[in-house]
C-alpha cells in the first residue's frame, strides 16, 4: 500500500505529531527514513504515545501554537517540506461545545495561517489536510456518506471541520493552481496510545484499571470504527498520488459499510477482548446532542488510490485492547506501535 521508496530522505512537516494520531504517523514516517518535522503544542494527556514512543532522532519537534501565524511561518521555513501532513486540531466534539472560538480558531484559521505559509515554497509536491467524517451535513440517514455530498455542522467541532474544507478547497484554487493540496476525511480513529478525555476505548480502560463502570452517553450512536493504521496509510497514499500529480481532491478513508457498529456493541467487545470484569450502563448525563447514524463511503479511496481497510472492526478491537493490556502489563509504548505498524504493513503486502 505504501511506497517506502517515495518516503526514504523525504522532507515531511508533520502538525499534531504530540497527539494520538499525529504520534503514530511520526513513528510510522520514521520507520519509513522520511526526514520530519512537527508541529504541535505539547502532548495534552499523561500519558502520552508521543513522549513514550518518540525519540529525538525519529523528529525534530517544534512546539508552536497554529493561531500564531509568524510561529507558524518559521516552522515551515525550518522544515522547508515536500509534504505536509496537516492533523493538528481541537479534536473533540464536547469540548468545542465548551470552547467553541478556540475550536474555530486552531481548526479554521490555524490550517488558513499553515496553507499562508505554505505558498512561498518552491518544492512543495504535497499537501494532506486532515477534516473529518463529521464536516457532513449530518441528515441522520442510514447510507453512507460520499464527498460531493453536502458539507454542514450542528455543532462546533463538526462546522469547524465543514469551514476547513471550504477553506482548503479554496487555497488549493486560488494559490495552488488547483492542485497539490487535497483533504482527509476519516472514520472514528481507535488504538493503543491514546488517553484522550471523552474518547470510547480510552474512557473504557480507564474504568477498567480504576474498577468502576464503563458510562456511555449514546450507547446507540452507530460510528464508522477503524484501526489508526488504517487512515494514516490513506494519507500517506495519497500524499504519494498528489506528489505524482492530480488527486488534489477530498477523500474519505473508512471502513466497511457492514462495520460501522452502535457504540454499546463496540464497548461489549473491547470489554470482552480485555478480558471482561468491567459493568457498563447508561451515564445519567448525556451531554450535548450528537450524531446517531453516520457512515462514509470510501469506494473512491479504494478505486483511485488503490487503499482499502485491512482490519475488520472486530480485529481492529483486538488490536487495540491488545496494545493496552500489554502496554499496562509494563511492555514499552514505542515497541508496541511498532511491532503494529510492521504488522499492518505486512497485511498490505499479502
Amino acid at each position: 500500500m505504501v511506497n517506502p521508496e517515495f518516503w526514504a530522505g523525504r522532507r515531511v512537516l508533520l502538525t499534531g505529531h504530540t497527539g494520538f494520531k499525529g504520534a503514530w504517523l511520526a513513528l510510522w514516517l520514521a520507520r519509513l527514513g522520511a526526514r520530519v518535522h512537527g508541529l504541535a503544542l505539547p502532548p495534552e494527556t499523561q500519558p502520552n504515545l508521543f513522549a513514550e514512543a518518540l525519540g529525538p532522532t525519529d523528529i525534530e519537534s517544534h512546539i508552536a501554537d497554529l493561531r500564531d501565524p509568524a510561529a507558524v511561518a518559521r516552522v515551515v521555513e525550518a522544515a522547508a517540506p515536500e509534504v505536509v501532513l496537516h492533523l493538528a486540531a481541537q479534536p473533540l466534539v464536547r469540548r468545542s461545545h465548551a470552547e467553541p472560538v478556540e475550536t474555530f480558531a486552531t481548526n479554521v484559521m490555524g490550517t488558513a495561517h499553515l496553507l499562508q505559509a505554505l505558498r512561498p515554497l518552491t518544492g512543495l509536491r504535497a499537501v494532506v489536510i486532515v477534516t473529518s467524517d463529521k464536516a457532513y451535513l449530518n441528515r441522520e440517514w442510514v447510507w453512507p456518506y460520499r464527498e460531493e455530498e453536502a458539507l454542514g455542522g450542528k455543532d462546533p467541532y463538526s462546522a469547524s471541520k465543514a469551514c476547513t474544507e471550504i477553506l482548503a478547497g479554496a487555497w488549493r484554487q486560488s494559490f495552488f493552481g488547483g492542485g497539490v493540496v487535497a483533504t482527509a476525511r476519516a472514520g472514528n480513529v481507535i488504538g493503543g496510545g491514546d488517553w484522550a478525555a471523552d474518547r470510547l476505548l480510552p474512557d473504557l480502560v480507564r474504568a477498567i484499571r480504576a474498577g468502576r463502570p464503563l458510562e456511555l452517553r449514546n450507547p446507540d450512536a452507530t460510528r464508522p470504527w477503524q484501526h489508526v493504521l488504517e487512515p494514516l496509510a490513506g494519507y500517506l497514499m495519497l500524499a504519494e498520488r498528489l506528489a505524482a500529480g492530480g488527486c488534489a481532491e477530498a477523500w474519505n478513508f473508512g471502513p466497511e459499510e457492514a462495520e460501522a457498529l452502535p457504540v454499546s456493541a463496540v464497548a461489549a467487545e473491547a470489554a470482552a477482548a480485555w478480558g471482561g470484569g468491567v459493568k457498563i450502563r447508561l451515564a445519567a448525563e448525556r451531554g450535548p446532542a450528537e450524531a446517531m447514524q453516520l457512515r462514509v463511503d470510501s469506494s473512491k479511496a479504494r478505486a483511485r488510490l488503490g487503499w482499502r481497510p485491512r482490519l475488520p472492526t472486530a480485529e481492529a478491537i483486538a488490536w487495540t485492547m491488545r496494545w493496552y493490556a500489554r502496554h499496562a502489563a509494563g511492555e514499552p509504548a514505542r515497541a508496541l506501535a511498532l511491532e503494529q505498524i510492521d504488522a499492518y504493513a505486512e497485511k498490505a503486502r499479502a
